[in-house]
């Protein structure tokens, strides 16, 4: 006998005193919500109605894309805002929490979606330095650092998968090499790697500080316009996205930018056609590792890069100022004069000081050679 029944007993119950009653039919459990769709490249369109009023920007795409079914989480969302690849009414918006009125036409880019891992490519590398940790690469011009929208394979990263093979061992949970800080693509010179997770992490550290309290050196050759009145100098000035240029950064507010700061010295100066300066060759040391930094904070100074597609684009009368050797020199060049000279680090593993130095490529010699002359 049970417990309730011995219970009932004991207190003179049996169950003709009770009303049973059977037990309602289980709810039929809700369907399964269908996965939602990974989101195909290309442009929505929405406009927004009145129940969308006030609402937030990333909020109103993010439901949009709720009610299309398409996997696109508000983070992703606001990357994009950030990126530059969402309109209202034909006009950038930038900031995530742009309220939406309605009426408004709202349009987001979506890019083609990066393949889950880089593969490893058959690309030639100038290596300064490899190990079982790490490994410094001289870049050459041309050559994109880390798989990115347009620039999904030919990069370093699908180089150095392919030219390290097995010896990359899970960096991030792949076998991938670990990236702690870059150079831009038409930027040329010397580039830390690491090959393994320990130094990965130590890496990342040294580089996250700058140099500011963990040994770490970089210096850059830059040719720039113009030449500076003094012989060496600072630039303390905070970096952020160009408010309409997607593809540029600018010196902005310190509550819209990070903080950047570059020293500079004067190695050479340079005359023009007319025996004029008209140019000088820089070493630039960086207390900071902002995207574009040198370049932004030259041109902020008005010393822009000579062949700065971005930043230079007001000195391109500048040219008639040189010699014709010169003009024909830059013209080669084709990119921003910009070489990542010197490089020294800690060894993240081992300790040991290592220190590189990289002689500009030729197109870049080239072009001192005929502003020397």
């Amino acid at each position: 006998m049970n417990r309730r029944a011995k219970d009932r007993q004991q207190r003179g119950w049996d169950e003709a005193d009770y009303e049973f009653v059977e037990a309602p039919e289980p709810a039929p459990a809700a369907p399964a919500r269908p996965p939602r769709a990974a989101p195909a490249a290309g442009t929505r369109a929405y406009e927004a109605q009145e129940a969308d009023a006030g609402l937030r920007l990333d909020r109103f795409l993010a439901a949009r894309a709720e009610e299309a079914g398409e996997a696109l989480s508000r983070t992703r969302l606001q990357g994009l805002i950030e990126d530059g690849r969402v309109r209202i009414d034909d006009a950038l918006a930038r900031d995530p929490k742009t309220k939406v009125r309605p009426g408004q036409r709202v349009s987001v880019e979506v890019p083609e979606a990066a393949p889950a891992e880089p593969q490893g490519e058959a690309i030639p590398l100038a290596v300064a330095y490899e190990d079982a940790h790490l490994i410094v690469i001289d870049k050459p011009a041309g050559l994109v650092v880390h798989p990115a929208a347009g620039h999904e394979s030919g990069t370093l990263v699908n180089a150095l998968i392919a030219h390290c093979g097995d010896s990359l061992s899970g960096v991030g949970g792949v076998r991938r090499p670990g990236i702690v800080h870059r150079i831009d693509k038409d930027t040329t010179g010397l580039l830390v790697v690491a090959k393994t997770d320990a130094a990965h992490q130590g890496l990342a550290a040294l580089f996250a500080d700058h140099g500011l309290t963990l040994p770490l050196e970089r210096e850059y050759r830059a040719v720039v316009w113009g030449a500076p009145a003094r012989a060496r100098g600072s630039v303390d000035a905070p970096i952020g996205r160009h408010p309409s240029h997607r593809e540029k950064q600018a010196v902005v507010n310190a509550q819209r930018g990070r903080e950047a700061v570059t020293h500079w010295e004067v190695e050479e100066r340079f005359a023009g056609a007319d025996g004029a300066p008209v140019a000088a060759l820089l070493a630039c040391r960086l207390e900071t590792g902002r995207t574009h930094q040198i370049r932004v904070h030259m041109a902020h100074v008005g010393h822009p890069l000579l062949g700065d597609p971005l930043y230079a684009t007001g000195f391109r009368t500048k040219a008639a100022h040189l010699s014709e050797p010169a003009r024909a020199a830059l013209e080669a060049l084709g990119r921003q004069a910009l070489h990542a000279a010197r490089l020294g680090f800690e060894h993240p593993v081992t300790g040991e000081w290592m220190e590189f130095e990289s002689e500009p490529p030729a197109d870049m010699q080239a072009l001192l050679a005929t502003l020397r002359g």
